[in-house]
């Protein structure tokens, strides 16, 4: 089993009245490539930027494999970083930026080269060696600046929302890339989005970060089907979130009260269940689609979204509520017209307060 290579332990930091971390502990594995995701100024590029040494934290420790790094510099953490701006010498070729980190090593000259060219065949640029990297597109700028970050081999490498300024078609092609970089080298990655799609892409865990605080570090899968927290669930696109008032329950089930049918919803381990469910809207069936589903209500539909391979269609729900259903079908029915709305009740998540 891997070990623990970083571990944030109550890691505090306050800029004025913004907190940036509130005594906040986790931990990374060993050769994973573990993501904090989250809304702007919910601190996870503070985050990052106390793991590189860039910011000091105000209360906690930062260990990088098992040692206490507080008094340790940026430059001697042996730790590679990527930004959002590509961060490329202009007046360097592709060869010299890669190999710009190792010259400053006092590597030999041999050494430098060896590593160079294994870089930039790890990236795709054995071709462009001797071109100035101006001339390079977006993507493949950024393709530099990522073997100039390995190029040390670092214990870890930080990449703060690398991918950002990048139009989507190169994005996507850039998570491929990043993906094989990362299992080729089994470099640990921590990365920076505020994405979820990207997110859910490309990290084997994922950090939700709001002010501050982990709201939940999980595997995608589980992220994205069984979120426990309500910011969890309304922050990945395609989550509905619903008041439902409690009506009974066990110690395996709880029974809710939504739209005026009562539903019995598993716990799934949740310990503290709140007053809000969470269905996501590929698992909301609606028409003669519904027919089949244990749970059943009314619902008047309001709009319809036509998003290439599925349609979205916008419901009121009797207590005036609003539910998302995405379906690949299209649904015979006008806008304000009555439908039946049909879902399992082991789709339906119970969130904590």
């Amino acid at each position: 089993m891997p070990g623990i290579i970083l571990e944030l332990d109550r890691v505090t930091k306050r800029f004025g009245a913004t907190i940036a971390a509130d005594a906040l502990s986790l931990t990374v594995q060993t050769g994973e490539f573990f993501t904090f995701l989250g809304p702007s100024g919910s601190g996870k590029s503070t985050l990052l930027r106390m793991v590189a040494g860039l910011e000091k934290p105000d209360g906690g420790t930062i260990r990088i494999d098992g040692q206490d790094v507080a008094a340790i510099a940026p430059w001697h953490r042996n730790l590679g970083m990527m930004f959002q701006n590509y961060a490329v010498f202009p007046h360097m070729n592709v060869r010299l930026n890669v190999g710009y980190g190792l010259k400053a090593r006092r590597l030999t000259q041999r050494e430098i080269k060896r590593r160079v060219d294994a870089m930039l065949d790890l990236v795709g640029l054995v071709s462009l060696g001797d071109k100035n990297v101006t001339l390079l597109s977006g993507g493949e700028q950024q393709r530099v600046a990522l073997a100039r970050a390995l190029a040390p081999e670092p214990r870890m490498l930080l990449l703060d929302e690398p991918l950002s300024a990048l139009d989507e078609k190169i994005r996507r092609a850039m998570q491929v890339e990043l993906k094989h970089v990362h299992r080729r080298t089994g470099t640990t990655f921590l990365y920076v989005t505020h994405d979820q799609e990207e997110a859910l892409t490309l990290s084997d865990r994922i950090a939700v970060i709001n002010r501050g605080q982990c709201m939940q570090c999980d595997a995608p899968e589980r992220l994205y089907k069984r979120p426990r927290k309500r910011f969890v669930a309304e922050f990945f696109r395609g989550c509905n979130v619903l008041e439902a008032v409690r009506a009974g329950g066990s110690a395996d089930a709880v029974t809710y009260r939504l739209a005026g049918i009562d539903i019995d919803v598993p716990l799934g381990g949740i310990q503290t269940p709140g007053r809000h469910l969470a269905i996501r809207a590929e698992n909301v069936h609606l028409g003669p689609f519904a027919q089949q589903q244990p749970c059943r209500l009314s619902a008047t539909l309001l709009e319809t979204t036509f998003r290439g391979t599925v349609l979205d269609y916008r419901l009121a729900l009797a207590d005036r509520q609003t539910l998302v259903a995405t379906m690949t079908k299209h649904l015979e029915a006008a806008l304000g017209s009555v439908v039946e709305v049909g879902f399992s009740p082991e789709a339906v998540i119970v969130l904590e307060d």
